[in-house]
């Protein structure tokens, strides 16, 4: 394919690191409008320039194309919009609140304990409040089930990468070539 027979401003991709000739590599360059009427006629200053004397070329090096206008549940995109970040931090609106439920954990304490090491005051949830830790009887054995809903707050966040499967590969327009027809 040469650029001839290409539409001006027809973008390909190219997986080699060089534009073929009649084509630029779509990396934001300025060019000037003498010499490229026909490109700056398609592209205006969509892509940057100044319009007098300058315009500028799509800038696709670590993007990807979108499809510019809207779907079905689809925010509307313009021609020439950018958007998107390789990381975002979450922040705590955007976690929602959850639970960690710890499973019922049977626990059995000999009785009679003279220093108090097995059952300290207050360190042991029963699941109910009737479940008691302890016995009348020395040298028994007591059972309690432990069980406890524990709920925290989302804390501090790192940035999470936010990229999808990707590949790199060069995309270069024609310069010149036939002018598209509009239907």
């Amino acid at each position: 394919m040469s650029a001839d027979d290409s539409f001006v401003a027809q973008i390909i991709i190219v997986p080699f690191n060089f534009p073929p000739i009649g084509f630029a590599m779509c990396d934001g360059q300025i060019m000037p409008i003498s010499g490229n009427t026909a490109l700056f006629s398609l592209l205006g200053t969509t892509y940057g320039g100044n319009g007098l004397t300058n315009f500028g070329l799509p800038n696709l090096q670590g993007r990807i194309p979108i499809g510019a206008g809207a779907g079905p549940g689809i925010t509307n995109r313009d021609l020439g919009e950018t958007g998107g970040v390789e990381q975002v931090t979450l922040t705590a609106n955007e976690i929602p609140p959850h639970t960690h439920l710890v499973k019922e954990v049977p626990l059995s304490l000999p009785a009679g304990d003279a220093v108090n090491t097995y059952n300290p005051v207050g360190s042991y949830h029963g699941a109910a409040a009737s479940d008691k830790l302890y016995s009348t009887t020395a040298g028994t054995n007591v059972t309690a089930k432990l069980q406890h809903n524990l709920n925290a707050a989302p804390g501090p966040t790192a940035p999470v990468n936010n990229l999808q499967p990707y590949m790199t590969i060069n995309y270069a327009i024609a310069l010149r070539g036939v002018f598209p027809p509009r239907t």
